[in-house]
């Protein structure tokens, strides 16, 4: 029998977490972010911050009980039962290919504006197209071809941040009361830019000394994504109106130029490509990791569990998974397509959470990566965690009417 190989290092795997978060919704969300909390949106991106960081640790403690590349699936069929771990299996899944669809939507918003054709779904579906076949080539190809995109993305970021940051303090950042629950409905939308951090535990079969080393990388990546994120909003609504950065099919590219000149808007815009460009490959392939680990436990068809023999991959389940991201790119809604996705994702953190609190009690073997604050076996951040995912998917549930 044919098994994934363990390739990745602490430094591929945070490099994957903050390759995927940062192309998910920095260039593709930004704008209808904006829209949406005015210039409160650096709060919309803190309170994302806040919950990835409650959940982040729940899954670095539980990815050090459980090494395969099942995820949460494993998680909450140990806390729970077999029939509720394949609903979140599914929901897992669907955010997955529902989240590639939303990003490869933001790569069309953007190449389209570059070349003046207005073409998003059909430029969607040729970057869904070349990112499977590089992952059929091989793991280890696609994390050399994702360390090169996330270096060109966090650049276009950099770039962003030193040459914007002296706007910073020069408007109101705080918001009036009233304007509170569009804050929270910007938070709803923007989580799904912090996507990413959740998806390398499926890289777990492919990495070495996994106890160790995701747990770290999954907080290394949020880190280092919320401050990138919180900066480049606060950078963004000070150097242009948030009208204007709503109104952009290129947001950030529209605040570059506004920063250095017009010439500028191509860079930020090819920028944004190998940005949203490199979310579409990793997401690709992280959650086929997980349907191959699911097949694998037969709770979805053996054949999706195969591994072609030539380039150690599960060349079947990324096929499968990359006819239904094409499908959902069809949509065409960015917006629509984004909270639809977070929708699954705040359930099913609601119950990665609750899955550490009665994993604590039901298995209480000791682990390698403990989550902090805690009282006795109880984890007061999990508890959080639930609370906070079960409130926002509200605010999910009602963007999307």
């Amino acid at each position: 029998m044919v098994h994934l190989k363990r390739t990745l290092n602490l430094f591929d795997v945070t490099v994957a977490g903050v390759g995927i978060i940062l192309g998910a919704g920095i260039y593709a969300l930004i704008g209808a972010a904006a829209g949406i909390a005015g210039n409160g949106v650096w709060l919309s991106f803190t309170i994302a911050a806040i919950i990835s960081i409650f959940t982040g640790l729940s899954y670095a403690e539980l990815s050090t009980l459980f090494k395969d590349d099942g995820g949460e699936y494993d998680y909450v069929k140990n806390a729970f039962n077999k029939n509720i771990a394949w609903i979140i299996g599914m929901f897992v899944i669907a955010t997955g290919f529902i989240s590639a669809a939303t990003v490869a939507l933001g790569f069309g918003g953007y190449l389209s504006a570059i070349v003046g054709i207005d073409e998003k779904i059909l430029f969607a579906f040729i970057i869904i197209v070349l990112s499977s076949v590089i992952n059929i080539i091989g793991i280890k190809q696609t994390s050399i071809l994702n360390i090169i995109c996330t270096s060109i993305e966090f650049l276009g970021l950099a770039i962003i941040i030193i040459f914007g940051i002296k706007n910073i303090g020069t408007i109101s950042y705080l918001p009036s009361f009233e304007n509170i629950h569009n804050i929270f409905s910007g938070a709803a939308l923007v989580f799904f830019a912090y996507m990413g951090f959740e998806s390398i535990v499926k890289l777990s079969e492919e990495t070495k000394n996994p106890e160790k080393t995701l747990p770290r990388a999954l907080v290394l990546s949020i880190i280092i994504s919320s401050i990138l994120y919180i900066t480049v909003a606060l950078v963004a609504i000070s150097t242009i109106p948030w009208e204007a950065l709503a109104a952009s099919k290129a947001p950030l590219a529209t605040v570059a130029a506004a920063l250095l000149g017009n010439n500028v808007f191509l860079l930020i815009g090819v920028i944004a490509l190998f940005s949203t460009a490199n979310t579409v490959l990793i997401t690709i392939a992280t959650t086929s990791r997980m349907i191959y680990g699911m097949a694998q436990k037969k709770s979805l068809p053996a054949w999706l569990a195969s591994i072609n023999p030539l380039t150690n991959t599960p060349v079947k389940a990324i096929i499968a998974f990359t006819l239904f991201i094409i499908l959902l790119s069809l949509i065409g809604n960015i917006e629509f397509v984004a909270y639809l996705n977070d929708s699954f994702l705040f359930l099913t953190f609601a119950m990665v959470n609750l899955s550490v609190i009665i994993l604590r009690y039901k298995q209480p073997t000791p682990r390698k990566f403990r989550m902090p604050l805690n009282i006795g076996k109880f984890p007061v951040l999990a508890l959080l965690g639930v609370i906070v995912s079960l409130w926002m998917l509200c605010y999910a549930i009602a963007g999307l009417f």
